[in-house]
């Protein structure tokens, strides 16, 4: 059965029976997962994430962004979470969904290569303990 609206269920663990109608979200393992909305029985999981889906809290409905294409399923439904409401969106062509991956893969290793700078830049920062401790350890040698 085609579900329409998808109310949020707050759980540590993802349970093993995902109902219908149910989207089932871990704040603390980042993941949200729910049956598509189509029907099929298929279970989506939406890693929660500033690369994935970003999960929006308003009073007791949620949200979440972008939208789900389940284009490795074999129903290829696409459809939005909005207010605790799924609004169906358009079905993209194997090259349109081809274009997304590409662009989502980059995306992603675009997001990793700043983290990883970030981190680098951090450790090689003068400010830093680490580099405050190495200078103290070299300047043992010196004396």
């Amino acid at each position: 059965m085609v579900v329409k609206k998808i109310t949020p269920v707050y759980v540590e663990f993802i349970p093993e029976i995902i109902e219908e109608g149910k989207l089932y979200v871990s704040e603390t393992y980042q993941t949200a997962i729910h049956k598509c909305c189509c029907g099929c029985g298929e279970e989506v999981v939406t890693p929660l994430s500033p690369v994935d889906w970003q999960l929006k809290k308003n009073m007791d409905t949620i949200s979440l962004r972008p939208s789900i294409g389940n284009w490795n399923y074999s129903c290829k439904s696409h459809y939005f979470i909005t207010n605790n409401q799924v609004i169906w969106a358009n079905r993209f062509t194997q090259k349109q969904i081809a274009n997304i991956q590409k662009k989502d893969k980059l995306d992603k290793q675009n997001y990793i290569d700043s983290k990883n700078k970030q981190i680098i830049n951090s450790l090689l920062n003068d400010d830093n303990w680490l580099s405050k401790t190495w200078k103290s350890i070299k300047s043992l040698f010196r004396s």
